[in-house]
């Protein structure tokens, strides 16, 4: 079954109840009660700026913006990319699309003008949505990307002159169904990679693969109906969309939160009752900051209603959950592990009734199996770091006009996903590292992300990476990249001492203070830590204020 029928489903069925809202906190209504007098009170009282659409609405417009491609000539197989920020038009926008039959090609709101040119050129898209966010770098590339293009504005304020005006078309237009047969091995999305170590690719998906999705993300964190997930990372990356696939599934509400302040997510805890909540590592960080600092009480917000916190994107240090757990007790936690090429987390998952192997991503998710093999692809035995393949019904189809790469990673229908990785006596995975991430120093081999998890548990340490630098005794060494907490102090001599117990080809050859840059998504900036840190410069000590 297409992913578009559970839409019609969920309107057939919910129509008039509320299925998502958007909240802005950097746009308050100062005239309105305070956060805690609203977390008592009805919705539409909220102090900052929010908005919510009902099941019926949400189709209604995906069904709009369906049948205006449709009377542009768009047909399946076509490409309509969306460049918004997270905002309650761009999933009726992106089902609106899939109703049509076309390909949904959802872009990274970080793009430059370049990169958006670059995906669009990539993907062949047909058509570009974007918002008022992007009107200058649209406009930069508009006479190179607009020729056999249309470009559609959606926002408030004028549309720009090179563009259409999204909001003036679709309202002319009927909100009823498409007549368009979709069915599961019909093309559905295509995602892009993260670009870390490049330009990214386009990964191309199925219909099958977005149900699959769903299916996956509810039974492994069992969503019902009163579930109200949170939804903060951004739409067009799979980690969001996918998680809330599982509340889709079910017809529960989600909530669309702008920003990723501690105070400004426990707020939307609190006044939307969110039940379900999904973070990225620096995001997790901060929280338990702010509840170490003061700066944040549990006991101004309600939040008892909260289950589930889990987390994802990059290897989550064991630390960071035991802190967790002693604020949050009762909270079921689960790791999530995935790739875009596998729409997305799920195909690993640590599991909310495994708590005792944290530190793991887990085991083979929901239709998955996994294996980890050696250089010539013979599958290792326990304990043996080897490459983490996975295999399931959710990998893409390709990679979008790259048959050498799509070659290089999808081998009789197993995706080696370039993580390095171990199993336990129990059959638990362990991340070790990147592939072309690990360290080689006098011929040892060195896991970043094992030093990164030993600093992580360092009380002044906020955040870590762990990178090699070139040396020409050993060919590589170790450099840690230390952020601090906020107001605390640490020097080199103090993470050395603690790196005491570590073997010592593994304790960092040089301990550099500076802030961790992470993308969108939350992972790690490596390419760039070793751009700027490739040459001799360490900052000893460092004091954040």
């Amino acid at each position: 079954m297409p992913i578009t029928e559970i839409l019609e489903k969920n309107a057939q069925l919910y129509g008039p109840q509320v299925c998502l809202v958007e909240i802005n906190p950097d746009m308050p209504d100062t005239g309105k009660k305070t956060w805690r007098e609203y977390s008592l009170i009805e919705p539409a009282h909220a102090p900052y700026y929010r908005r919510e659409i009902t099941w019926d609405v949400f189709n209604e417009k995906a069904n709009r913006f369906a049948n205006l491609l449709l009377s542009r000539g768009i047909k399946k197989g076509d490409k309509v990319a969306i460049l918004l920020t997270n905002c309650l038009e761009w999933l009726p926008i992106y089902f609106g699309i899939l109703k049509s039959g076309a390909i949904a090609v959802p872009l990274n709101f970080r793009y430059t003008a370049d990169e958006i040119e670059y995906c669009v050129k990539l993907a062949e898209v047909d058509v570009l949505l974007f918002g008022p966010e992007f009107i200058g770098r649209v406009e930069e590339i508009a006479e190179y990307i607009d020729k056999n293009r249309t470009l559609l504005f959606c926002g408030s304020g004028e549309c720009p002159t090179f563009a259409e005006s999204y909001n003036e078309l679709t309202a002319n237009c009927s909100s009823l169904s498409p007549d368009v047969t979709i069915v599961d091995d019909d093309f559905a999305a295509i995602y892009f990679s993260s670009g870390t170590t490049g330009f990214p690719k386009a990964i191309l998906h199925k219909h099958r693969s977005l149900m699959h999705s769903c299916e996956m993300e509810q039974n492994h964190h069992r969503q019902t109906k009163e579930d109200i997930f949170l939804c903060i990372p951004p739409l067009y990356h799979t980690g969001a969309k996918m998680h809330w696939f599982g509340s889709f599934l079910v017809g529960s509400k989600g909530i669309l939160l702008k920003g990723t302040e501690p105070k400004h997510i426990f707020e939307a805890i609190s006044a939307e009752k969110c039940t379900i909540l999904w973070l990225l590592v620096p995001w997790a960080q901060d929280i338990l900051s702010a509840l170490d600092s003061g700066e944040l009480k549990i006991d101004d917000y309600t939040l008892d209603q909260w289950r589930l916190m889990h987390m994802g994107a990059q290897p989550i240090p064991q630390s960071l959950v035991r802190r967790w757990k002693e604020y949050f007790p009762n909270h079921e936690y689960d790791t999530n592990y995935g790739l875009s090429e596998s729409t997305g987390p799920g195909c690993v998952h640590l599991g909310i009734e495994n708590l005792d192997k944290v530190g793991a991503i887990g085991i083979a998710g929901y239709g998955y199996e996994t294996k980890i093999v050696d250089e010539n692809g013979a599958t290792v035995d326990r304990g043996i770091v080897g490459e983490l393949c996975v295999k399931g019904p959710s990998l893409m189809e390709c990679y979008y006009n790259d048959p050498e790469a799509t070659s290089e990673v999808l081998v009789d229908g197993w995706l080696f996903t370039g993580d390095m990785a171990q199993e336990d006596d129990d059959g638990f995975i362990f991340l070790v590292d990147r592939k072309k991430d690990v360290i080689i120093s006098g011929g040892e081999n060195i896991y970043p992300v094992q030093i990164e998890n030993y600093l992580s548990a360092h009380p002044d340490v906020k955040d870590v990476a762990v990178i090699g630098l070139p040396d020409k005794r050993l060919g590589e060494i170790s450099a840690a990249i230390i952020e601090i907490e906020k107001g605390h102090e640490c020097d080199e001599e103090s993470i050395n001492n603690f790196c005491l117990d570590l073997p010592r080809y593994k304790r960092p050859h040089r301990i550099i203070f500076a802030d961790v840059p992470r993308n969108a998504t939350g992972k790690i900036e490596k390419p760039k830590l070793r751009r700027e840190y490739g040459a001799d410069s360490i900052v000893a000590t460092q004091t954040r204020e």
